[in-house]
């Protein structure tokens, strides 16, 4: 039983990484903040304990809710489009702007509300969140029966191991973020990454 809950364990931190693992606005903004060192510890916070709730909430059945109310999805995918795509008109406009920010800048800081409801909205209103963390998941884990929890333990722990390299990690990249052109570059990338992400979102696709 022990190398049995251990596999399974295992399954499911492979599971989540696969999931977690890959570029979208969460990610961009854990590492943008992780760079700037503001409120690290709060973002990462946010996202390793959403994952582990949506995780537990697949794993208790909720995907069936969502899969037979629809309409729950849709309209989560039309505001979380319209997030992004603010959001990466602000980012435009930060890559635009002469006076760029370096890593231990001040100007144009994010209060610790203000990143708090930006953390919350990236992973809340972000549909793929539902889809594959909360359906996807909690059907992968059902399927190991007793051992679901199990599952669902390994995939939180790769939650909490992602964000917290990539928001700690990120720190490893200031020397190169003390140019004022590298956040130009940055910014320009999370840009063009939310604005793809906010009209595939608005599309359906």
């Amino acid at each position: 039983m022990p190398l049995e809950i251990l596999g399974t364990a295992a399954t499911g931190l492979g599971a989540g990484l696969a999931l977690i693992v890959a570029i979208g606005a969460q990610n961009a903004f854990v590492l943008r903040q992780g760079i700037r060192g503001e409120h690290v510890g709060l973002v990462v916070l946010v996202c390793m304990l959403s994952d582990i709730v949506l995780i537990g909430a697949g794993i208790l059945g909720i995907g069936a809710v969502i899969t037979a109310v629809p309409a729950v999805v849709v309209v989560i995918r039309l505001a979380g489009a319209a997030f992004l795509l603010g959001y990466a008109a602000l980012a435009a406009k930060r890559a635009f702007r002469p006076g760029v920010l370096t890593a231990g800048g001040r100007q144009g800081s994010l209060t610790r509300k203000a990143v708090l409801a930006t953390a919350l909205t990236l992973t809340w209103l972000n549909p793929h969140v539902y889809l594959d963390t909360v359906l996807l998941l909690g059907t992968l884990a059902n399927q190991h029966g007793e051992l679901r929890w199990w599952f669902g333990a390994g995939a939180a722990l790769g939650s909490v191991a992602w964000f917290s390299a990539l928001g700690y990690g990120a720190r490893f990249l200031r020397p190169i973020f003390a140019r004022p052109g590298a956040w130009r570059v940055l910014d320009g990338l999370i840009a063009a990454v939310m604005l793809f992400l906010g009209l595939k979102m608005a599309l359906g696709a």
